[in-house]
């Protein structure tokens, strides 16, 4: 075995190299159900993004804040998203998130307010 080698790049000591780790850690990313609809599109000669869901109603970052959003991301798969439906899905879990605090500091600001006499 003449040939020449390319040193392995990556962590010196770890036992990996860089195309292995690289390449498992984007297979890692990807769940189950973002590798089957990229699948599927790559077979009907459609584009990687998924246009279809902004058509369906209202997109989850122009819901607004309340009992409807909390509905529509709990009962959300996440393993099904996208990586742009995951981003909007993340965006507007942290939108709820805060108005549900504003509701939240309101009513302790009005519990420990002093009673109106």
């Amino acid at each position: 075995m003449g040939g020449m080698q390319t040193p392995a790049r990556g962590i010196p000591g770890d036992g990996r190299n860089s195309i292995g780790s690289g390449s498992a850690g984007v297979l890692k990313a990807m769940s189950p159900g973002v590798v089957d609809f990229l699948f599927r599109q790559l077979v009907a000669g459609r584009s990687a993004e998924d246009v279809q869901w902004e058509k369906e109603g209202i997109s989850l970052s122009s819901q607004p804040e309340g009992a409807e959003l909390a509905r529509r991301l709990a009962e959300t798969d996440i393993d099904a998203l996208t990586p742009l439906e995951l981003f909007h899905y993340v965006r507007a879990a942290q939108r709820l998130a805060s108005w549900a605090e504003g509701l939240r500091q309101a009513a302790v600001g009005r519990y420990c307010g002093s009673p109106a006499d």
